[in-house]
């Protein structure tokens, strides 16, 4: 795998950084690649943007940082207005279907959408949207390993709700998988 960047946005309490730091764990100590994470609050601690940075490379990773992202993982629309500019062309695009309206999308941007937050509604808790979304992103992305996000989110979650969070992954994955096979779900930017 070349390098793959990373962009996970939303805003606080959504669980954005705990969903970067999963995928960095999962990618690292899981499927043996590397991976650096960066993360960033707005000025508020729950409410206000935050985003979650990370690098994916089999080599090691000199520059943590970076001015454009492969894959942009959004869960607000102020996420959305402020980093969908930064997506690379031709990159991938994955978005809460009811928290984001996608708008002045790039041609050649591969849009994806889930209604993560209505899922995990379905499951009985709206804070698991970010594990529904991980779930997404893993099915879609290629970048990481089921196996490797479902014992990261096992070890990573709070104690009692690791099923609830499994569950609530493996309805996002399942969600991406039928997108997948049916060939859509994602409209094309342009």
């Amino acid at each position: 795998m070349k390098r793959c960047e990373i962009k996970v946005g939303g805003f606080g309490g959504q669980g954005i950084i705990l969903s970067g730091y999963i995928i960095g764990k999962a990618v690292s100590l899981h499927d043996k690649k590397n991976s650096a994470l960066t993360q960033a609050y707005g000025p508020e601690a729950r409410g206000g943007a935050c985003s979650a940075d990370l690098v994916v490379a089999d080599d090691e990773i000199h520059n943590p940082f970076f001015k454009a992202a492969d894959i942009l993982v959004l869960m607000s629309q102020e996420s959305f207005n402020r980093f969908a500019p930064k997506l690379k062309k031709e990159g991938l695009l994955l978005i809460d279907e009811d928290l984001v309206e996608p708008h002045d999308v790039s041609g050649g941007t591969r849009l994806f959408t889930i209604p993560a937050m209505k899922i995990a509604e379905g499951l009985g808790k709206r804070i698991i949207a970010n594990i529904v979304m991980l779930g997404f992103f893993t099915s879609m992305a290629d970048v990481v390993s089921k196996e490797a996000m479902e014992a990261s989110i096992k070890s990573s979650v709070p104690k009692g709700t690791e099923e609830l969070n499994l569950t609530a992954f493996r309805a996002g994955f399942d969600y991406g998988t039928e997108k997948r096979k049916a060939g859509s779900g994602g409209e094309s930017g342009g």
